[in-house]
């Protein structure tokens, strides 16, 4: 056989081999494609775009300090019938009988003792007796300068008291006039009802000052997501397709996030499950 035909018959086999290969690979895309596309789309859960009330937060610390506090110091040698502490009393009981006089209370509040330091020889003879009324309490805080601006009375503030972990409502009562040029703070007053005396005086509170409140497009913190500087979520059709779109987003509030642009009220997006979404893929809406 000359050598030109056995390179043609070398040639056409690695021609038929290729061919082969070719055909074989595109059948079995095609039988995958066919078995695959026959899945039903996955369930993924969806949510409505809503307006939500959102606010900005300054958080801080402060004492709580009694409305109305008396003090008395009193002569043990004095005192004729044992004073009742942790009482409370009204306006006009008798808050200790002395030999010489009775100390009438001037408000409704609760007894308390407080010792001298022992270091001080009166205090073998004396006690301190305080009638606190705790009934309404005041939280002075210093407010960092760059937040003086948006400060003011009336504003409303979550109080919470670490002994039970519960969040009670007060508003700024009051705030100084002028900057602190020491601190670079604005003093202010926080007022917090306490009918219940649930919290004593001279508690730590943690104290969140509510701000520029408002209502915008809200939606879950678990619906976008991060590449960058730049943030995504999937939009889905009435067809049940999803596109992703990029968006602007401003604070979080309890789990939301505030749209400042790319979506409008009403539309669907999803909410949970990214991982599962592709581009111009279908899904099965569900609504949580």
């Amino acid at each position: 056989m000359k050598r030109s035909t056995k390179i043609t018959s070398i040639i056409i086999v690695l021609f038929l081999i290729i061919a082969g290969v070719i055909v074989a690979r595109t059948m079995i895309g095609m039988h995958f494609q066919k078995k695959f596309s026959k899945r039903p789309p996955p369930g993924i859960i969806v949510t409505t775009v809503i307006q939500k009330k959102f606010q900005n937060k300054v958080e801080t610390f402060g004492t709580a300090v009694p409305i109305r506090t008396k003090t008395y110091n009193i002569e043990k040698y004095e005192i004729i019938s044992p004073i009742k502490f942790n009482k409370k009393v009204k306006e006009g009981d008798i808050i200790a009988k002395l030999k010489t006089r009775n100390i009438i209370a001037p408000f409704d509040g609760v007894i308390g003792k407080k010792d001298f330091s022992d270091d001080i020889e009166v205090s073998e003879t004396s006690i301190v007796i305080n009638l606190e009324d705790a009934s309404v309490l005041y939280v002075d805080v210093d407010i960092p300068e760059i937040y003086a601006p948006f400060i003011s009375k009336g504003l409303s503030v979550n109080v919470k008291f670490s002994g039970n972990n519960k969040i009670y409502k007060g508003a700024v009562d009051s705030t100084a006039s002028r900057i602190n040029t020491e601190k670079r703070s604005l003093a202010c007053r926080i007022k917090l009802d306490n009918t219940n005396l649930e919290i004593l005086p001279g508690a730590l509170l943690e104290i969140t000052i509510k701000y520029n409140e408002r209502n915008s497009l809200g939606i879950p913190d678990t619906s976008v997501m991060l590449e960058g500087n730049k943030v995504y979520i999937y939009k889905v059709n009435q067809d049940n397709l999803t596109t992703r779109a990029e968006i602007k987003i401003g604070i979080r509030n309890n789990g939301f996030l505030e749209v400042i642009s790319g979506l409008n009220e009403g539309e669907t997006i999803v909410s949970e499950g990214l991982k599962k979404v592709r581009p111009n893929g279908k899904i099965k809406p569900i609504n949580k």
